[in-house]
């Protein structure tokens, strides 16, 4: 066999000093799931083609989250026994048929977006039905039912709605909505069902049981033992019918009797022993009223509806997969007597479970019961109220519940998996805007009177169609609290007197950039006499550094940092929402949940100041809100959480429905930058230290195991994802760019990166692009200008022509800063700043161990193993080259 290494093939090399822009693979427009076991039992089982699903690139995974349907066999897709070459008969039609007894949460969200989502695929007839299991009268309220077809329009916001005829003036408004034809209830079906049970009562497949519930109980058996009939089985027909007619007539009381199919005591499935099919309930209904004392049940019902809705498939999750059987039994039975028409499919797939979240209805009502939370709207609860208020776009969870999957396995997402497509979501659709959450007031000496000057910003970095806003400023300006660091005061007392590491914003006698304006130099602290906290400062501005102007007297100011004018400033209330949680799993550890309440899940800022064009905005949606409102329904209503920013270096945050007007304007932050809870506890100098042995284990020698010195080299070198703001030729060299990086959300100003990338990468296909860059090497001067790191790009050497260029694959939705680790090795801090010769070689030694596997995956190859460049979203890739050596 020929090695890699002696084959003719493509050889890449990374440059660690070129620019590798990424450049995204975008699965489909819009969003899409993945070929999944029901795309293709419908595909199969009705000879009909699904479209706009994603056209994946097989890779090898250990994710049970995600399995293709060819590893999945018949009897666990349920394929097992069915005429896979039958005709379904009508379009395809889906149905979402949640009980009107609760509030719908990130579970249920799942369930709509796959229900709606399958319909769309089999155009031009599919639909997906919106049905209300209304079986239960002493249970459901009109409030459950309002909220529930609410967040079915919120979720399913922004897309295309089924074709449905004009809603007619005696037509409810609940009917408004994506869902194909009008709102759907179980009770709408009543007469049907009760005629059901009748005919089988005729038929001898059901009876009237007069067991008490503890005597069913002792006579269903156990999952080991039989059950035994009951001695009431062997009435007769005519028997039963009066029984049943009398149930109806309200003659006996709740528990007397019941109607059960007469199915198999013995079977090994306990939903087959006999099931109840109606029971005595003597409730008022809220659709009809008191019209009936009997209700069925709903495993009952529900294939009846389905059948008379014209229902193909009934996408349900796990946990019915146990009553398929009496599903199809049902259908057997009525079908044959002409009962039924059309012959709908259960399909069961995995229900959602996630980390540092509690879906069960039992514990969220104990949440609220409890004020633990502020109700079933409060941003941190995971119902689609409390997602909605919180700001959470209906895309982020659609593109979350489409990456999640369908699948036959239950697994644990990471909650992060969420929170990542929220902010890939919010990062593309919001516009940013200056908010002061803990204000310090600036007064600028210098300048004159009370003039207000306005400087042009842009609404989003990245997209020009956004446009510009109108920034004002003046005299007065409000800074962050946390962008002065104090060092004669209390703060620099506790730090010993000393700048915090890294810390690049204002000081006292110091320099910084108020953003998009001038720089500044803070002359004096005013303090409060009491706790000698700062209450102003007092600074200097040089109006020849207006604009981002670097002048050679004062030179390049590192600190870059947001600000808001104190005249036109808005004030306005902030609640900073985190996870409700603390724990993976809430309560494994103690066995109760509530121990694992996170304390700092809220903090409010009652003071906050938000540029005047939030503000604007925030009136204009308030008055389209309550101008929408008079007109009644909408198809697309307009939520407060459609107004949403990112509110620069403090994350994502959205208008909440409490905001009434200009002196009472609230935000909620949505998400914040990035994802702050992956990191762990701080290491210990001990710890550290025994991270950082960069000579392996003294005791081994130089004697010791290449691979040790090889797992060091990787973690000495931090490449991180960076997004490049700007790029522009170099102004003395054909062949380089000089490109403006934004390598982390912390750091106030961009870095500068010198790209041997002139002719190669048009500049405009740069700008807005992902990278992967190495943040920790030694700056260095290319051609007279600073590069203060480097970005990892692929050449074609081969190819024949030109030299061809490719960029490595970052998905959008990682976080400028984010730590790319090697997948099988274990993270550890990387290197400050590999300047140092031993550490130069070692970045010698891992770049010539990087290469790119058949896969197109950036790899470390070491002793015959791979192990690939990770993000959070997956490997790292290259856009076409396979089986290549990177030199």
């Amino acid at each position: 066999m020929i090695s890699t290494e002696s084959k003719i093939c493509t050889v890449l090399r990374i440059l660690l000093l070129g620019a590798c822009c990424v450049n995204h693979l975008e699965l489909v427009d819009g969003l899409a799931y993945a070929p999944n076991f029901i795309t293709k039992i419908i595909s199969r089982s009705t000879g009909q083609n699904p479209v706009g699903l994603v056209d994946i690139i097989p890779t090898t995974t250990n994710d049970d989250a995600t399995i293709e349907a060819r590893n999945i066999a018949p009897e666990e897709s349920g394929e097992a026994g069915i005429d896979l070459d039958r005709s379904t008969t009508g379009p395809i039609t889906t149905r979402f048929p949640p009980e009107p007894n609760g509030y719908l949460h990130l579970g249920h969200a799942k369930a709509v977006s796959f229900n709606f989502a399958v319909a769309r695929m089999f155009p031009p007839d599919g639909r997906c039905n919106m049905r209300l299991d209304d079986t239960n009268p002493t249970k459901e309220d009109k409030e459950y039912v309002d909220s529930i077809l609410e967040d079915v329009r919120w979720v399913q916001s922004g897309m295309e709605p089924f074709t449905n005829p004009p809603l007619q003036d005696s037509e409810k408004q609940e009917n408004v909505g994506p869902w194909g034809g009008p709102v759907h209830k179980t009770s709408d079906y009543f007469d049907e069902i009760y005629n059901c049970a009748v005919a089988l009562i005729k038929s001898g497949d059901a009876y009237v049981d007069s067991l008490s519930a503890e005597e069913m109980k002792e006579y269903r058996g156990t999952l080991t033992e039989p059950g035994k009939d009951s001695p009431y089985k062997g009435r007769s027909v005519d028997e039963n019918l009066d029984l049943f007619e009398k149930m109806k007539a309200g003659i006996f009381k709740d528990g007397e009797h019941l109607v059960r199919a007469k199915i198999d005591m013995a079977s090994p499935n306990l939903n087959l022993r006999d099931p109840a099919l109606f029971r005595i309930k003597h409730a008022s209904h809220p659709a009809t009223g008191d019209k009936w004392c009997i209700y069925p049940m709903y495993d009952f019902s529900h294939p009846i509806a389905d059948a008379i809705e014209g229902v193909t498939h009934s996408l349900c999750t796990l946990e019915f997969e146990d009553h398929r059987p009496l599903y199809d039994w049902t259908l057997d039975k009525l079908i044959a007597m002409e009962l039924l028409v059309s012959r709908p499919r259960q399909i069961e797939f995995s229900r959602l479970n996630l980390m540092y979240t509690i879906l069960s209805k039992r514990k969220l009502i104990q949440l609220v019961e409890g004020k633990h939370v502020n109700g079933w709207d409060d941003p941190r609860m995971p119902s689609l109220s409390g997602l909605r208020r919180r700001g959470v776009p209906p895309e982020a969870l659609r593109l979350f519940c489409e990456r999640v999957g369908i699948s036959k396995v239950d697994s644990v997402i990471d909650v992060v998996e969420l929170e990542n497509c929220v902010r890939e979501v919010m990062d593309e659709t919001s516009k940013r805007a200056f908010a002061i959450l803990c204000p310090l007031k600036v007064t600028i000496k210098n300048w004159q009177g009370s003039t207000i000057e306005d400087f042009e910003a842009p609404c989003h970095p990245k997209l020009e169609e956004m446009g510009k806003r109108a920034v004002p400023f003046g005299k007065h300006v409000y800074i962050e609290r946390s962008d002065f660091f104090d060092l004669d005061g209390p703060e620099g007392e506790a730090n010993g007197g000393k700048i915090p590491k890294g810390f690049k914003r204002l000081l006292p006698e110091g320099m910084v950039r108020l953003r998009y304006t001038y720089v500044i130099k803070c002359d004096e602290v005013l303090r409060d006499p009491e706790t000698n906290e700062p209450t102003e400062l007092m600074c200097t501005l040089y109006p020849e550094t207006r604009a981002g102007v670097t002048t050679e007297s004062i030179g390049r100011v590192k600190g870059i940092i947001q600000w808001v004018e104190a005249k036109t400033g808005i004030k306005c209330k902030i609640n900073q929402y985190d996870r409700l949680f603390k724990a993976e799993e809430p309560g494994k550890v103690s066995g109760d949940f509530l121990d694992d309440l996170n304390p700092d899940s809220l903090e409010v800022f009652k003071n906050a100041i938000v540029e005047p064009s939030a503000a604007m905005e925030a009136l204009n949606l308030l008055a389209g809100i309550r101008a929408q409102k008079r007109e009644g329904s909408s198809l697309e209503p307009l939520y407060h959480s459609r107004l949403a920013y990112q509110f620069e270096r403090s994350g994502y945050f959205a208008l909440d429905p409490s905001s009434t007007g200009l002196d009472n304007i609230v935000f909620n932050r949505v998400v914040t930058l990035r994802d702050t809870w992956s990191r762990g506890p701080k290491k210990t100098k001990v710890e550290d230290s025994n991270k950082r042995n960069r000579g392996g284990d003294k005791a081994q020698g130089r004697g010791g195991k290449k691979n040790d010195s090889v797992i060091e080299d990787v973690r000495r070198v931090a490449v991180r994802a960076a997004t490049i703001l700007e790029a522009n030729p170099h102004p003395d060299a054909d062949s380089l760019i000089v490109c403006k990086v934004n390598c982390s959300e912390e750091e106030v100003e961009p870095r500068t990166v010198i790209a041997g990338l002139g002719g190669k990468i048009p500049i405009e296909d740069l700008v807005g692009r992902k990278v992967a860059c190495v943040t920790n090497l030694k700056p260095a001067r290319v051609r007279g200008i600073e590069s203060t790191a480097m970005l990892l790009v692929a050449f074609d050497k081969n190819s024949g022509g030109d030299e061809k260029t490719e960029l490595l694959d970052i998905p959008e939705s990682i976080a400028n800063g984010e730590l790319l680790s090697f997948e099988g090795k274990e993270m550890s801090d990387p290197d400050a700043m590999m300047k140092s010769k031993g550490a130069l070689k070692a970045f010698d030694r891992f770049k010539g161990n990087l290469k790119v596997n058949e896969n197109r995956e950036v790899v470390y190859a070491d002793e015959g193993k791979q192990f690939r460049l990770m993000t959070r979203s997956g490997p790292a890739q290259v856009s076409t080259l396979k089986d290549a050596s990177i030199q």
